[in-house]
């Protein structure tokens, strides 16, 4: 099962290759390297989570620690470096937002391998073919002000791409196809909000990219939003659909 699932990624990465491709060949040489940078190190992120996930549960568990951590670094050194750009109520509510993701998001590492696999999948296919799929097709910006690149062609070509993989990867998980809508359903939503707010806090500091860790990234976080905060959802509907 593991075997077929990662030949069903590799077919996801070839997919993504070519959409890439699709929108590079007409760019300039340097936006285009800062656009395969970005693909080529997405690739190595993926493979490094799947097998934490499938190799030895309790390796994950480590880098959803360490994802966690380095999150709230960038987000705490956006409000030392801009003090003055961000009212101090934003960033609190930012904060205990961030660290109630957080801690759903740490519980979501516990949960079961199948279960903790399918999720996973679903929101780093969502997240990858959403940004695919926006700059092939995108016209309509959801929200110019916060996120200048989200469009609705994106977020729908995404969610529609993440929904078909979720019935795919169905065997993964032991539930009803209404129970598995739902998860599913929260999963994209939850990761669409968490991303967003991520991008929210960036702008009302006046910032493009939380940091320069990860190459052709805004940053770590802005790597890992949609995980945490699409995770922190599987920890509730968890066990609100009792799924272990």
């Amino acid at each position: 099962m593991i075997q077929t699932i990662y030949l069903i990624i590799l077919g996801y990465f070839i997919l993504g290759g070519l959409g890439f491709y699709l929108i590079n060949r007409n760019r300039d040489r340097e936006t285009a390297k800062k656009s395969y940078t970005k693909y080529f190190t997405y690739v190595v992120i993926i493979h490094v989570l799947f097998f934490g996930i499938v190799l030895e549960p309790v390796v994950f568990s480590a880098l959803s620690a360490g994802i966690v951590m380095v999150g709230l670094y960038e987000l705490l050194k956006l409000r030392t470096l801009n003090p003055g750009k961000c009212r101090p109520a934003f960033f609190s509510v930012s904060i205990v937002v961030y660290l109630l993701l957080s801690v759903g998001f740490i519980i979501f590492g516990t949960l079961s391998r199948e279960l903790v696999l399918f999720s996973f999948l679903v929101i780093s296919i969502f997240d990858s073919f959403s940004q695919i799929s926006g700059q092939l097709f995108g016209k309509t910006r959801i929200s110019p002000n916060i996120s200048p690149n989200k469009t609705l062609g994106g977020i729908v070509g995404g969610a529609i791409i993440a929904a078909l993989s979720a019935f795919l990867l169905s065997g993964l998980v032991d539930s009803s196809y209404f129970e598995l809508a739902v998860l599913s359903a929260g999963i994209l939503l939850f990761a669409f909000f968490g991303d967003l707010g991520a991008s929210l806090y960036k702008r009302r500091f006046g910032v493009k990219d939380y940091s320069k860790i990860l190459p052709g990234h805004g940053g770590f976080l802005d790597r890992f939003d949609s995980l945490i905060a699409g995770g922190a959802w599987v920890a509730i509907a968890s066990r609100l659909l009792e799924l272990y």
